[in-house]
Formats: structure tokens, C-alpha cells, sequence
């Protein structure tokens, strides 16, 4: 990306919603404008985990409005991803078709590991570089997100179903304070967050506070005469004693404490007391880094494929599954290059992140052939949707997944969008390359072209003479317009 390029994050976080705005200058993006609201869609989950029309609306208004801030921006330059609780809500679907419109831009829930991973990204991008070992949590409205790592590198990450929004629900449902209300909530929250002793405790020098909760407890301990930008045990200590004393979130009056962090408080602080005595952490810094400053770095990875963190984790997919590299990159080459023919429309800059994903989905097509061969095409399909991918986005596995499904077979039975056109010109491709190299060799395509004809249709054209070279080649093309003959697509072949 060029210097003054301005690049734009969303985060639809349990609690709040935010918006950064930066200017990328050699290499580092300096903040331009910040925008927050209070949309606490966390407390919006019913008994059946659906949001409810109310939640859904308090989300919809707020990236409406941060949709007019971003008008102008370019689709490579804005990333919205959402958390926890649309990670939880079964009506996900339903709020994101709506959220996509009013806002502009695609919205990406993202796992809890990818989420820690941008956390310690933005963190990381904030500091000064060292060579300490860094422990950083993140205690967000409906999970807390825990990361070991040095410089830039996230060694363990980990999410935890516990955040401040839920805690306060749960435990301090009428915003009441009382010591026993504080111990159930801290032990339950121990409980929770008891397996993190085992990886994390002992494994840092410095621990940082991101976002939310630690930083709404540094805010007032600040006020309250403790060192600025540092949470400590003593601290937490007189915070519980000010909250007892005030007996409610309704009560409750603390220089520096917002208004709307007083319903969520109680929660907050006792997770983040449960994450100190688990941890057996004395003290922790407050980062000014956070997910969306990690969201942002990370759109300049995604420009370069060098820097794209997808790429490794489709080689380690590779790796791990053991398939066959020459047969993947095989039919990776075939599909890229048959997609480059028939593509129309798109910038020489989106048709390199289309056909980078159609090369990660061709390098994955095989890898569900170890644990059966008829079904190889099922069980990939499994994995890259149930995957720890980091880089990837949950949508962005389940598009690979359809694709790893759609390889071979029959397309009915697909649970596919087919009105989206480079989707399924990404199949069609990807298929056609699987049956080009049916017999895992080089195959000989020269003469082979497909192009788009309009109105959903495609065609595809074989030199004279090559179906009767290559008559089983041929046999399955012709098999491949009958496929597509049961969707709103249709194939015209000549030449086979």
C-alpha cells in the first residue's frame, strides 16, 4: 500500500462498538479519528441464544452510523470483524445480512484464537520493540482472550468464554455488590480459566492489560491517587472495597469511571481478579494497543502474499494432512490460470486476492484423503470448517470448505450462494482443474480456453483433435456440463 493511504478498522465487540481510522506512513499507521459506542449487544442473548430484535437494532443504528464516516473508503481498506457474541448467536446470519448493508462493508466473525492473535498484534505494534516475554489478556464483554509472545509473535493464544458483560448478567444481575456476589463470581470465573495456568503462568516477564475492563480499572485507580497506566493487587483490592461500599452499580460514583462501564464493572472486576491470582501476576501495564490497531496491521499483510499470514497456515494445513504437493500445486496452476481467462471486471489487485484464494482451496482439495478416499472431498470440507487457521476468518474457512466440497460431485448438494459470481466461477475453475489433472501429470490445455458469455453462462472451447488425444479428459468435461446443468448456470463446451 502507498504512503497516505487511509485504512479503517471495525470492531463489533460484546460491549461496545468502535471504529479506528488511520494513515499508513512508511510502514506504521498513525490514528486520524476514533469513534465508540456503548451498543452492549452482549446482554441482547436470549435463553436460545438468538439476539433479539432490540440487540439487533442497537448494532444495526451504530454501524449505520459508522457506515456515513466510512463512505469513500475502498473494500481493501476497511475490515470489520465481529466477536463473541455473534461467535454465540444463532440469528448471526440474520443480524450480519442487515449490518452489511447499513455499514458498506463485509463483516467477518472471527474464531476466539484469531481474535487473540489481532490482540496481540495491536498491542505489539504499540510497544516499543524488546525482547521481553509478554503475557497479554484481554478481558472483553463476553470472553477473555489470554497470549503469550515476543516482539510480533504470538506464541500461545487462547479465548475463554468469560467477559464482563456475561459475569455482571450472571452474578450481578440487579447490580448489586456484595462480598459473596464477588467470591462466586471469581471463582466461577477461576474455574473457567483454571486450564491457563498450565500454559501461560511462569511464561512471561512483563503482562499487559488491552481494552475494556483493564482499562476502565486503570482509568480509576488513576483518579484515585494509584500510578497512572498500571493495574496492581493493592489496587484491585481498594476498587473491591470502593464497589462493596457503594452496595450497587446504581450507586456507584468514582472519579474516572464512565457511565457506561458502571453496569459491567462488577463482572469486569472479577474476572480480572481471578486472572491476576491464577496468573500470580503482582502487576500489569495497561497497552494502548488493542484488536482493532491488530485489524489494521493486518490489512497491510493481506495486501502482500508473502506477508499473508493465510498462506502459512494453508502450508501447515498441507503439512499436517501430508497431501500431495505436486498434485495440489498442479491443479492450483491449472485453476488460477483458467480463472485469469474467464474473470471479467475485477482490478488487477482483487483478481491476485481471488485467485490467492482459489490457489489456498485448490492446495487444500485433497486434504480429507487420509482419513477416506471416496469421501476425501466431505471430510476436508470438515476440517477447514472446524480448523484453528490463523489469518482466516470463519467465513473465509466456510468458503473454502464449500469449495474443497464442490471439488468433485454432485453440486446440489452445495448449500452455496450462486448468485455470487466469482464464487462460482472460483468452483467451476477449481472443478475443471481436478478433472484436467484426473490422471496426476502436467496435462496438455494448450488450446483449452474458457471465457464468461454472459447472462450465467460460460463456455469452453478445446482445440481440434485434443478430446480425441485426451478422450477420458473429454468423457469428463462433458460429464461437468451435465453437472452444471442442475444450476442456475449453465457450461457450453465445443471442441470435446
Amino acid at each position: 500500500m502507498q504512503n497516505g493511504t487511509r485504512l479503517a478498522a471495525v470492531d463489533l465487540g460484546s460491549n461496545s462498538y468502535r471504529l479506528e481510522i488511520g494513515r499508513l506512513d512508511h510502514g506504521q499507521i498513525h490514528r486520524t479519528e476514533y469513534l465508540k459506542e456503548t451498543v452492549r449487544q452482549g446482554n441482547g442473548l436470549d435463553e436460545d441464544r438468538n439476539l433479539t430484535p432490540e440487540a439487533m437494532q442497537r448494532g444495526w443504528d451504530c454501524l449505520a452510523r459508522f457506515g456515513e464516516r466510512l463512505a469513500g473508503f475502498k473494500k481493501g481498506e476497511v475490515h470489520a470483524v465481529a466477536t463473541q457474541t455473534l461467535r454465540e448467536a444463532r440469528n448471526r446470519d440474520v443480524f450480519l445480512q442487515r449490518a452489511h448493508k447499513v455499514l458498506g462493508f463485509p463483516i467477518d466473525v472471527i474464531s476466539g484464537r484469531e481474535e487473540a492473535r489481532l490482540i496481540y498484534q495491536g498491542v505489539a505494534h504499540l510497544l516499543p520493540q524488546s525482547g521481553e516475554r509478554r503475557l497479554v489478556v484481554d478481558i472483553g464483554g463476553r470472553s477473555t482472550e489470554m497470549i503469550l509472545g515476543k516482539g510480533l509473535d504470538a506464541v500461545t493464544m487462547e479465548s475463554y468464554r468469560v467477559g464482563s458483560v456475561g459475569w455482571s448478567m450472571k452474578y450481578f444481575p440487579e447490580g448489586q455488590f456484595t462480598a459473596r456476589a464477588f467470591q462466586t463470581a471469581e471463582v466461577a470465573a477461576k474455574a473457567v480459566l483454571d486450564e491457563a495456568i498450565n500454559l501461560y503462568r511462569g511464561g512471561w516477564d512483563v503482562a499487559y492489560g488491552s481494552s475494556g475492563t483493564v482499562g476502565a480499572v486503570s482509568d480509576v485507580l488513576m483518579a484515585g491517587g494509584w500510578p497512572q497506566g498500571l493495574v496492581t493487587r493493592e489496587g484491585l483490592d481498594w476498587l473491591l472495597d470502593r464497589l462493596l461500599k457503594a452496595q450497587s452499580a446504581e450507586r456507584l460514583k468514582l472519579e474516572g469511571m464512565k457511565d457506561d462501564r458502571r453496569a459491567v464493572i462488577g463482572g469486569g472486576v472479577s474476572v480480572l481478579r481471578a486472572v491476576f491470582e491464577l496468573m500470580g501476576i503482582r502487576q500489569m501495564q495497561t497497552a494502548q494497543g488493542a484488536l482493532r490497531h491488530g485489524v489494521l496491521y493486518d490489512l497491510l499483510d493481506r495486501e502482500e502474499e508473502t506477508t499473508d499470514l493465510r498462506s502459512t497456515s494453508v502450508q501447515r494445513l498441507t503439512h499436517k494432512f501430508d497431501t500431495d504437493t505436486a498434485q495440489a500445486e498442479r491443479v492450483s496452476r491449472i485453476a488460477r490460470a483458467l480463472f485469469a481467462q474467464a474473470s471479467t471486471g475485477l482490478s488487477p489487485a482483487e483478481l491476485g486476492r481471488v485467485q490467492r484464494k482459489l490457489d489456498w482451496a485448490a492446495l487444500l482439495h485433497e486434504i480429507g484423503s487420509h482419513i477416506s478416499h471416496s469421501d476425501y472431498h466431505k471430510h476436508g470440507a470438515y476440517i477447514l470448517d472446524n480448523a484453528d487457521a490463523p489469518g482466516f476468518t470463519l467465513q473465509e474457512l466456510h468458503r473454502l470448505s464449500l469449495l474443497v466440497l464442490g471439488h468433485r460431485g454432485k453440486l446440489r448438494k452445495l448449500e452455496a450462494d450462486f448468485e455470487d459470481e466469482v464464487f462460482v466461477l472460483q468452483l467451476l475453475c477449481l472443478r475443471l482443474a481436478v478433472i484436467l489433472c484426473h490422471a496426476r501429470r502436467d496435462p496438455d490445455v494448450k488450446g483449452v480456453q474458457i471465457a464468461s458469455a454472459g447472462n450465467r453462462q460460460f463456455s469452453l472451447v478445446c482445440r481440434p483433435g485434443w478430446a480425441e488425444a485426451f478422450p477420458q479428459s473429454a468423457h469428463l468435461l462433458r460429464e461437468e456440463i451435465l453437472a452444471w446443468q442442475k444450476t442456475p448456470w449453465t457450461v457450453a463446451l465445443a471442441g470435446a
